[in-house]
Formats: C-alpha cells, sequence, structure tokens
C-alpha cells in the first residue's frame, strides 16, 4: 500500500508573492483525502508539487507505491494526442518510456535491417515492461467506457471524445492500474452524474490512496474520509468527513478569533506596562531593573508573534445585466443533430433559465455551440458577443434566435487561446479589447468584484481552472449578451463562486440556457430539456439524471 507525507511545503510566485506556506498533512494507507478551498489558493500548485511537476521550493514530501496523476484538463483544443498517447501518459515511468521507444521504433521502420532490429528489441522490451499486460488492460477499459475494442479506438484524437468520455477513460485506468497512490485534479468535471455516482463508488471501492481536489459537495460527502483545507496562505486537516467540515471550519475560525483576542489583550497589558514602568524608572533607580526586565518580556512577546486570524471569507459580486428581447429567445423546427439525436422542437422564452440535462456525448454542448454561433438561422442583429470561434455544427432544421437576442457562450474546457498569453487587465483595458471599453483602474474594479484583483497583471494561462472560470464569467458580464449559454460553468468554481453565479443568474435580466451535471446547480432553474442517449430531445418537469 502506498501513502504520500507533506511536511512543510510552500510556494512563492514567480511575482514574488507566497501562494502557501508550512503545509503538511499525511494521506495514509488507503485513504481518500479532498483537498479544498477557494479557487486559487494553491491546490492544483500542491498536487503538482506532491507529483513532482513542480520542485519544493520548501519542505518536503515522501510517498510509498506507485504514483498515478490525472491532470485538471486533458484533451484541450490543440490537443493533438491520440488515446494510445493519453493512455500511455496515465501508466508507471518505465512502461511509459518503453511504449515510447516502441512507437519511436514503428515511426522509424522500414526496409532496412537495422530498423526491423531497432523494432523487434523494442517490442521485446516492451513485452519485458509489462506492455502486453498493460494492452489488456487498455482494452478492458475501452470496452467499458467507449463499447468498442482497443485496436479500434486507440488511434482516435483525445479531443475527438467528450469530456467525460476523457475523463472516464483516464480514472477507470487509473483505477484499475497498478498504480497505489493516485493524485487527481477534479477528476468528477465533465461527468455527468450516473457518472458522478461511478465515480463516488469506484473511490469507495479503491483499495488505493487518493488525494483529490473536488468542488462537488456530494461527491465529497461520498468519498472523503479527511478534508485538508488549503485557505489563508496555508493548510490545515479536518480528520472527519466532508459532512462536519463546515462546523469544524466554523469552530476553528471562532478559536482561532479568540486566540487572536486574548493575545491583543495580553499586547496591550505589556505595553501598558513597560510604560508604567519606565515612567517610574526616571525618578526611581530600583525600578530600572524590572523596566528592563518588562522590556524583555514584551520583546519576545511580539517576536513570537500573534495567532494567525481567520482567513479572509470570499465576496464574489457578479452583475450580470442582460436587456430585453424579443418573447421568444430561441425557436428550434426540426433540429437534429447529425448522428447525436432525432429532429425535435423547442422555444425557450425571454427570461427562462432551462437546465440542458443528459448523458456524456448526448449532443448537449453541440447544440450550445449552434445556438453560440448565431443559430442556424440568425436575425441580423444576433451576432455572437463573446466566446472563442465555434465550428460549423452539422445539422438539419433550424435553430433561431429571436429578436434583439445576442448569445455569450462559455465553454466547458475554457478554450480560449487568444488569452492564454495576456494578462486580465490588457484583456480588459480599452483599446486592447473592445468589448469592455474599460481603463485601467476600471478594469481592476471589476476585477475585485470577482476577487481577481491580485491577478490583474497575471496571464490567463496561468490562472487556476476556477480562476479562469470567473474571469470568464466577468467577460460576459462586460459583454452586453442578453442569453447566456453556459456549458458547466461550476465545474470549476469553489463553492463561495458557484453561489455568486446562482445569485448573479437571478438578477440576470434575460435567458439562460446551461448544460449542466451539478445537482445542487440544477435546482435554480425552472426548466429542464433532457437529451436522451437514445437520440430524443423531450422536456421533463423534473431533473432526470439516470438516463438509460
Amino acid at each position: 500500500m502506498g501513502y504520500v507525507d507533506v511536511a512543510g511545503a510552500g510556494f512563492v510566485l514567480p511575482d514574488g508573492r507566497e501562494l502557501f506556506a508550512d503545509v503538511s498533512f499525511r494521506v495514509g494507507e488507503g485513504a481518500k483525502v479532498a483537498l479544498v478551498g477557494p479557487n486559487g489558493a494553491g491546490k492544483t500548485t500542491l498536487l503538482r508539487m506532491v507529483a513532482g511537476d513542480l520542485p519544493m521550493q520548501t519542505g518536503a514530501v515522501a510517498r510509498s507505491g506507485g504514483l498515478g496523476v490525472m491532470r485538471q484538463f486533458i484533451g484541450m483544443i490543440g490537443d493533438d494526442r491520440t488515446l494510445a498517447d493519453l493512455a500511455l501518459s496515465l501508466v508507471e515511468p518505465p512502461l511509459r518510456a518503453a511504449g515510447e521507444r516502441l512507437n519511436a521504433a514503428a515511426a522509424a521502420l522500414g526496409d532496412s535491417e537495422k530498423s526491423q532490429i531497432g523494432y523487434a528489441n523494442a517490442l521485446a522490451y516492451w513485452g519485458e515492461a509489462g506492455g502486453y499486460d498493460a494492452e489488456v488492460l487498455f482494452d478492458t477499459v475501452a470496452v467499458a467506457i467507449l463499447g468498442k475494442p482497443w485496436d479500434d479506438v486507440k488511434q482516435r484524437p483525445v479531443r475527438t471524445l467528450s469530456g467525460g468520455q476523457q475523463k472516464r477513460f483516464a480514472l477507470d485506468l487509473l483505477l484499475r492500474g497498478n498504480d497505489e497512490v493516485l493524485l487527481l485534479d477534479e477528476p468528477d468535471n465533465f461527468l455527468d452524474v450516473p457518472g458522478k455516482r461511478w465515480l463516488e463508488t469506484r473511490l469507495r471501492e479503491s483499495p488505493k490512496s487518493v488525494l483529490y481536489v473536488s468542488h462537488d459537495r456530494e461527491l465529497l460527502a461520498q468519498t472523503a474520509d479527511r478534508v485538508v483545507a488549503v485557505e489563508g496562505g496555508g493548510a490545515w486537516t479536518h480528520p472527519g468527513g466532508f459532512a462536519s467540515w463546515h462546523d469544524a471550519r466554523a469552530n476553528r475560525h471562532e478559536r482561532l478569533l479568540e486566540s487572536r483576542r486574548r493575545w491583543d489583550e495580553e499586547h496591550e497589558k505589556l505595553r501598558e506596562l513597560v510604560f508604567t514602568l519606565k515612567q517610574k524608572a526616571t525618578y526611581n533607580d530600583g525600578m530600572a531593573s524590572r523596566y528592563q526586565a518588562a522590556q524583555t518580556r514584551l520583546r519576545k512577546f511580539e517576536e513570537a508573534g500573534p495567532p494567525p486570524l481567520p482567513p479572509k471569507e470570499q465576496s464574489l459580486r457578479m452583475n450580470l445585466r442582460g436587456g430585453r428581447t424579443g418573447k421568444r429567445a430561441v425557436i428550434c423546427t426540426g433540429l437534429e443533430l447529425e448522428n447525436l439525436t432525432f429532429p425535435f422542437d423547442l422555444e425557450v422564452w425571454y427570461g427562462d433559465r432551462v437546465a440542458v440535462l443528459g448523458a456524456n456525448g448526448t449532443g448537449k454542448s453541440h447544440f450550445l455551440r449552434l445556438l453560440a454561433a448565431g443559430g442556424s438561422a440568425p436575425e441580423p442583429d444576433n451576432k455572437p458577443v463573446d466566446g472563442a470561434p465555434l465550428a460549423h455544427v452539422a445539422h438539419d432544421g433550424t435553430a433561431r434566435l429571436g429578436a434583439r437576442v445576442r448569445p455569450g457562450h462559455f465553454s466547458q474546457t475554457h478554450d480560449r487561446p487568444e488569452l492564454l498569453e495576456r494578462t486580465l487587465v490588457e484583456i480588459l483595458w480599452r483599446g486592447d479589447d473592445h468589448r469592455s471599453g474599460l481603463d485601467r483602474a476600471g478594469a481592476m474594479k471589476a476585477l475585485n468584484r470577482y476577487e481577481l484583483a491580485a491577478q490583474g497583471d497575471q496571464r490567463f494561462g496561468t490562472l487556476s481552472g476556477g480562476q479562469q472560470a470567473r474571469f470568464l464569467v466577468l467577460l460576459l458580464e462586460l459583454s452586453g449578451a442578453t442569453v447566456l449559454l453556459l456549458d458547466e460553468p461550476t465545474d470549476n468554481l469553489d463553492l463561495a463562486s458557484a453561489e455568486a453565479l446562482e445569485e448573479g443568474l437571478r438578477a440576470f435580466e434575460g435567458t439562460v440556457i446551461a448544460v449542466t451535471h451539478d445537482r445542487w446547480f440544477t435546482r435554480s432553474f425552472d426548466r429542464f430539456v433532457l437529451f436522451r442517449s437514445d437520440g430524443e430531445v423531450v422536456e421533463t418537469p423534473e431533473p432526470v439524471w439516470d438516463v438509460r
């Protein structure tokens, strides 16, 4: 069995800011430990340090057993890896090296005797490293997740799979694999609700030691043995599960406040004592020694420093405004997404809150992308206002946007390559981005409402997944969109950010259509459109999760 010990870990950002310091915790043998905390607090950085992707600036990590790692984003746009490449990236290093050697030898194979001998040697090395057993594992997972044998899918580009299929494939491979310790960064993102329940069951049943980051409260409650909270520049461990973590956090904050109050009172008493003895020592030489002793006591007290204050609570204000449109915001007539759905009709009215539900791979994201591109028969004033350039969505029938509807799109994968190398202020600043019309002061004010002011001069590509999500919502706020098309907007948001988004959507004067597998977030919607696995698209009176 494997374990992980983190002792005194610290990390300083390139701009000199301290992200966290003196972080210590243990993932015992077979334990399931959740890392929770605000977006940008350092959870992913901590995972990368444990994985060895980032050097330990201070502190140390000790671990036992093979280490399997799943990063936050896989299969992003621009990622040209095949499924075989992804599978190799998830196996143990010796096997990965053997696979890379075999691929290189296969690519160089020709008529020469030297290339043929090289290929034969690479095959032998692959077998000795356990490659043929790995191929059996790859085939088992491919059939379980994709319904096809490994030989049929191994050359398929990862980006052609849905986000949920990518995650299920990677998770199943890791959970069935030989590594005894797993590091999982937001493993539930992109999973539909049956997929999340599958993950909950597999984590509970697995004998592996697992350290993972998640913002899904139900998954946390079902799987976490203990919780490590990364917040306020440090971390603390709650030995119980997530169900009791909130109360434990509130009690801890009360204790910290009480300790600080007592420290402040003692500090003031010592200062008053020093001042009093100083006055007395001016006319009484016998008081000099007592005055010096009081000074020493005060100095040592101040050098020891005060106990920490509780971390500042998050305060996000999302001012999503919208605007009045025609009564009918979206009209779909005989709309059929190629190879995904049968023809369906749908009308969405101004002010509706529509949750688009269904299993992964049923066409929900394709539907949003079609609307985000202006629909198949848009009105003249339906220009998209935000989002990355969208590829054509193959379909029959029509999806028409109503009068004065301006769609704003939030992508599930944050695929905004044009933003990656630009700072947040540069993106918002007047003259650099026509959408916002903000000067630097206005940009910083807007970022402050989203608790992103400290990241104003940071490049978008270096933000955490949750910080990127908050910034993309800010762009929607500034865009003038009257219909919000949100593809899994809460996936990377911490609890406070998700609550702020829900509050912002309640105040939004427009129409909201959201693809979501977030069981809590879905309760804020009033209409539910189900993309069924058999290709039918129907409206249901209540959320439907288990789609068979």
